[in-house]
């Protein structure tokens, strides 16, 4: 299996039979408004362009898993592309209704626990809370994704959230070979991190049964962690071993 990071949270799982995409922002650089005006400087988002190699893995995609409608896991550029290739989509069933208006082909929904056939294995929607305190409900609901392919390792993307009792039961019960993590301590410029603080993040890491992918780093305006803070600080606790922290366009094999 190859997981290949494109830019914040759009990544590509390719095995021999499947290349699925995940949250494709797929537009140029400065093509969304900055997230946040005060807190950080307000630049426009995405902060960098598409790696160079990522239009020949695009060109392979057969399926496409959304965790939630926000611009920077699903932007205009992503819906074109996942129209214009009739892509089928796979997402939240309570996303599907705003996918299906913007011409996307949703081909299976999910609810949370609630594990389905997918492809030759299985997938289980996994409760994402996108924030600490009030700042979660205006975010609206995220869904994480647990999926089981014949044969393969199976991967945890646990997408925008914070750490939670679902989370901490997906590390320990479902056990997971691959988890995926938002890094970038996402700040609006009201309101607590809407994505795992670095305390959060090392407890994610320490539970994780396997490797740890490290995402949501240095691409928004609204993410302050860099990707050397993470490794620093994963390195002090012993924890950078079983850790990755790739960079836009790099391809891991599992």
């Amino acid at each position: 299996m190859k997981l290949h990071h494109l830019r914040n949270a759009t990544l590509v799982i390719e095995t021999e039979k499947h290349v699925i995409l995940v949250d494709p922002m797929l537009g140029k650089r400065k093509t969304i408004p900055p997230f946040t005006i005060f807190r950080y400087k307000p630049k426009r988002n995405p902060l960098v362009a598409l790696p160079k190699n990522s239009r020949d893995i695009l060109s392979r995609v057969t399926h496409c898993l959304i965790t939630h409608l926000h611009p920077d896991h699903i932007d205009k550029a992503g819906e074109v592309f996942l129209r214009r290739k009739s892509v089928p989509v796979i997402c939240s069933a309570k996303d599907e209704k705003a996918l299906v208006q913007r011409g996307l082909s949703v081909i299976q929904t999910l609810e949370y626990w609630e594990p389905q056939k997918f492809l030759d294995g299985k997938i289980t929607g996994i409760p994402a809370i996108h924030g600490y305190g009030f700042i979660a409900k205006l975010m609206g609901n995220v869904m994480g994704f647990h999926i089981e392919l014949a044969d393969q390792k199976s991967i945890y993307i646990s997408s925008d959230t914070i750490f939670t009792e679902h989370v901490e039961k997906v590390l320990t019960e479902l056990k997971p070979d691959i988890s995926i993590v938002a890094c970038g301590t996402a700040r609006l410029d009201l309101g607590q991190p809407l994505l795992m603080r670095m305390d959060d993040i090392l407890k994610f890491v320490t539970l994780a049964p396997g490797k740890v992918l490290a995402n949501h780093l240095e691409a928004l305006n609204h993410c302050p962690t860099t990707r050397l803070q993470l490794k620093t600080t994963l390195s002090d606790h012993g924890l950078l071993n079983k850790t990755a922290i790739p960079k836009d366009g790099e391809c891991l094999e599992y």
